[in-house]
This record gives C-alpha cells, structure tokens and sequence, in this order.
C-alpha cells in the first residue's frame, strides 16, 4: 500500500535509491552533454554531489524527516561539484526548509520541499537559464502541486511530478536552440529525472544496487602504484583536526594526482602520508588542510640522500605556502590584508599562479571540479582579512560563491574569471598595498578587456554552432565558444590566435599543454613573428591537460 506520509527512515532510502539510480546511469547522462570537448560531465557531477548528500545521512537512524531534510541539504551543498552538482543540491535543499519541527511529512509537505527547493536553484544561478534543469523541476513542482492533498499518496503525486518532469524534458530543445541543434535533450534535467525514478522505486519496494565496484576504506588501507625512480620521497603524519570531517578515500585521490608510491594510514586521530612527488610543497599543503603536522620527513631521492630537503626553489616555495622554515609547526600566525585562492591543473600553471602571488591552489578545473567543502578549506587555511577566490572555469564558479556565503569572519570575493586566461589577467597588476575595494575592481577591469582562447580536442561527432565537428578534430574557442574546428592543431591555433588579436593587442601570451613538442611550439613562434610582428609574445610552459593551448591576449 503506498504510504499517505513519509518518516525519516523511508526518506534516507528513498534519497539512497534515487542516488543508485543516477550512479548506475551516470554515463548515459554524460552522453547527453552539449559540447564535445572533455568536460566534468554532468551526469558524474551530479552523481558525486548526490553521493555526499547519501553520505551526510547514512549514519542517522530513528531520526525526524527535519533532521534528515537538514543533513541532507548541508551534505549535497558540501559535496556538489560544478553547476550541475550545485543547482541539484538546491534543488533538494527545501526539505530542510519544508520539514521544519517536522517528525513525520504528507505529500503537500513533500511538494512543497520541492517547490522550496526550486525557488533556491533559480537564485544560486546568476543567469537562470529556461530548457534547463531548472525548468523541468519548475514545471514538475508545479504540476505535482495540484494534486497534493493530506490524504494523497506520495507514490501518486510522485508519478504526477515524473510525468511532467518527462513531458518537459522533451520540450527542452525547443526553449534551448543549442539542444535542438545537437538533438539531445538537457543532461541535468534528465539527470533529475533518474533521481525521482529511483525514488518511486523504492516506495514501491524495489530497491537497486550498484552495477559499479566498492573499495574498501577500512583503518590501514593503502593505496599503492609502482614507485618512480626521480622525485622527493615525502612522509609526514597529520594530527587530525575533528572538525575537518577528513574522508580517507577522498584524500587518497587528491594524493594520486601529486605523485606515486602512495601509502596512507588512518585512524580517527592521526593520519600517516608516505608519497613520492615531485612537489612535496603540494602534498604537505593538502594535508595541512586536515590537522596540524605532528611530524615531515622530506628526502631528495634524484640526487640520493636522506637528509631534509634543501633545494632552495622547493624550500621557498614551502616556506612561502606557510610562512615559516621546514622545522616549525607550519602555523601562519600573521594574518594578511589580501589571500588569493585559485583551480588550476598543470604543474607549470601552477608555478605561475603561485609566482604572481596565489596562497592557496585546489587542483582541478575543466574535468576536475572542486566541490563546496574545498573552497571552504581553502578559505579556512588562508590567514587574510580579504579572501579573492579566481575560479578559473565556469563550472566551479557557482561551488566557489556558495562556499563564499558559507564564511563569516573573512571577506571572501569570487572574481568572475571562468578561463585561465581571465585569471592571469586579473592578476597581472594586483597591487597588495590597494584598499581592498580599489584591488578588486581593477581585477574586474582587467579580466574584461583580455580575450581567452582555448584549443582543445572533439570526443564525437556533433554539429553545433553550424558546424560539422569529427572526432579528435582540434576545436578553438574564444571566450568559452567554439568558433572553429580543423584535424590539423597548428592550423586550428594560428587561426585562433588570427581571431583573437586586432590592431588594439599588444601581447599574447601562450600557455603550453604537457603534449604539445618543442618542434611545434618553435614553429608557432616563427608564425606569430612574421604574421603578428606587432605583438609582443610570451611563452609559459603551463604543462596543463586537455587543452594544448591556452592564449591570452592583452
């Protein structure tokens, strides 16, 4: 018999079924994404998201649905990733609102979570968009509410909401023409759907599993890869911060991009890092993000001996991240005026941003999108009256301004820059010594007038923007959108940059992906002399993945 009201129990497996769901069919909501280049897709974002949100409520038993609804809320905020990620959690964020002093909710409660969480979607975005996510879930909320009653079955109301959710998914290409064009519907509304599938299923007593493999993420877990030969062996134990909630497997991963070699052991105080990387300063500013260093061993293995790192670049770089020697506690007493926060991936972008003065770098960016809980340990970690967060791509710009309304005792700032090009601009004539409001509309000033482009590859076939795109075509974007495709690179980046300066550019600067060779960068430099004399050029070996070439033009 379908249930007239839901307790917290029912409500915890209902979320954890809808959850299976969007796991389970990730990939076939990654298929629906518009453009063709690597992305962080959509159906993976809001699958991670939906999983923190799981997580956040796995634990509780017996509870209210007003428990459940608030935990639920804080854990999908703090676990979604890029905007998809972000608009779901605010999609279910009403329940925290709608079950308020709230043991037991009727189907009009439940509606009205739904409707609540709408309201908190369109306002996270700053340009809502209609043929999206959010008009699905509108359109859905809306029509479920006509049927709602005291006495209703959720399960009825429930299918009442997916039908329409349905109906206006396929009418998504009609209100948004770049849909249409690649004749998909929108990925995140259809994401949303597999959600409330999951849902109703587990109502009517079908309950999934995962077609996925789990790891175990028991006390003394390691996770090894083989070893590197060159690098900085690196051991240190952390004593961990209980406000920090340190998730085990989810610092494995952020080590794994660092170096090999890995072991990690943890238990609920103390958690034990051996490394081999080739940037110790990164690894040891990750785990500073989880408790305080209680004790580090850095060895250089290239030149191999075993004493404390002394190689004066890595040493600065250390002691510059923290503000003091090797041997101290790490502690940054002195607190700043200005603390600058940046997403950027390749080893030479990063160098770059921390040269122009960046505190603090999450890894991540086009198909690694930082979730909410890492800008809020950045922000945490940066001793400053004045937080600047440079976001660097748009699909971490709205994890950044939640985690920037999240803090209360810093003045924390999102810059608009969604490319990598917009956040070296804006930092290009950052003055520390400026009143805070004077610093950062020059920033504004300086990201409006720079031009960003981008050569990426294709993954698929696709038309859009009325062209015929192959896959592994080299794709060229200017400011976010794709303008011109060819199979040969060079070709597709000397057009690009034709595009990008006019008689008013004075200088380009050329970001270097990891796979693009010397040969080929020594030919575009003799390009760019004789087709552009005019224009300064500078080269920086930016080491970055998926896009071979990242260009700003000033």
């Amino acid at each position: 018999m379908s249930p007239k009201q839901i307790d917290g129990d029912l409500l915890k497996l209902i979320i954890k079924n809808g959850s299976i769901n969007l796991k389970n069919k990730s990939q076939i909501i990654n298929d629906l994404n518009v453009f063709p280049v690597p992305d962080g897709d959509t159906g993976s974002n809001m699958q991670s998201t939906m999983m923190s949100g799981v997580q956040a409520i796995d634990g509780l038993k017996k509870e209210s649905v007003e428990k459940i609804g608030k935990a639920l809320s804080r854990g999908l905020l703090m676990g979604a990733r890029g905007n998809s990620g972000v608009i779901l959690s605010q999609l279910f964020s009403g329940f925290a609102k709608s079950f308020n002093e709230m043991v037991v909710a009727n189907s009009v409660q439940f509606i009205e979570g739904l409707k609540l969480g709408v309201q908190q979607a369109y306002g996270a975005v700053i340009n809502p968009v209609e043929g999206t996510i959010l008009t699905v879930a509108r359109e859905a909320a809306d029509k479920a509410e006509t049927v709602a009653t005291e006495d209703a079955d959720i399960i009825d109301v429930l299918e009442v909401y997916l039908k329409e959710a349905e109906a206006s998914l396929q009418r998504t290409p009609d209100l948004l023409p770049v849909l249409k064009e690649c004749g998909v519907v929108d990925s995140g509304a259809a994401g949303l759907i597999v959600i409330i599938e999951g849902m109703i299923s587990a109502l009517r007593g079908e309950l999934y599993e995962e077609t996925g493999s789990k790891e175990s993420a028991g006390v003394g877990r390691t996770f090894e890869t083989d070893q590197t030969e060159f690098g900085y062996c690196t051991e240190f134990i952390i004593q961990l911060n209980p406000s920090k909630r340190f998730n085990k497997d989810k610092f494995i991963r952020q080590l794994s991009r660092l170096g090999d070699s890995i072991v990690v052991v943890a238990d609920e105080e103390i958690c034990k890092v051996h490394i081999h990387t080739e940037k110790p300063g990164d690894a040891l500013n990750l785990g500073q993000i989880y408790g305080e260093f209680a004790n580090l061993k850095i060895e250089n293995m290239t030149m191999q001996h075993s004493e404390l790192l002394t190689h004066a670049e890595d040493t600065h770089r250390i002691e510059e991240t923290y503000g003091q020697s090797l041997t101290s506690s790490f502690r940054v007493d002195t607190r700043k005026k200005f603390g600058i926060i940046t997403v950027v991936n390749g080893a030479g972008l990063k160098d770059m941003f921390r040269e122009m003065g960046v505190d603090y770098i999450i890894d991540g960016g086009q198909t690694m999108n930082p979730a909410t809980q890492d800008f809020i340990d950045a922000i945490d970690h940066v001793n400053a009256d004045n937080i600047i967060i440079i976001p660097n791509n748009k699909n971490v710009f709205l994890s950044a301004e939640h985690a920037a309304k999240n803090v209360e005792d810093k003045n924390v700032v999102v810059l608009p820059a969604k490319t990598i090009a917009q956040g070296y601009a804006s930092l290009t004539m950052f003055d520390a010594n400026q009143e805070a409001d004077d610093a950062i509309e020059e920033m504004h000033d300086l990201i409006d007038h720079v031009k960003s482009g981008e050569i990426t590859y294709a993954i698929r076939d696709t038309e859009i923007n009325g062209f015929k795109i192959k896959k592994d075509d080299y794709l060229g974007l200017k400011d976010g959108k794709i303008i011109l495709h060819d199979p040969d690179r060079f070709e597709a980046v000397t057009a690009l940059i034709a595009q990008l300066v006019d008689d008013e550019s004075e200088i380009i600067t050329l970001m270097i992906g990891i796979d693009v060779e010397e040969e080929e960068v020594d030919k575009l430099k003799d390009h760019i002399a004789k087709h552009h004399a005019e224009v300064e050029l500078e080269i920086i070996e930016g080491e970055q993945e998926i896009y071979a070439y990242l260009i700003a033009v000033e």
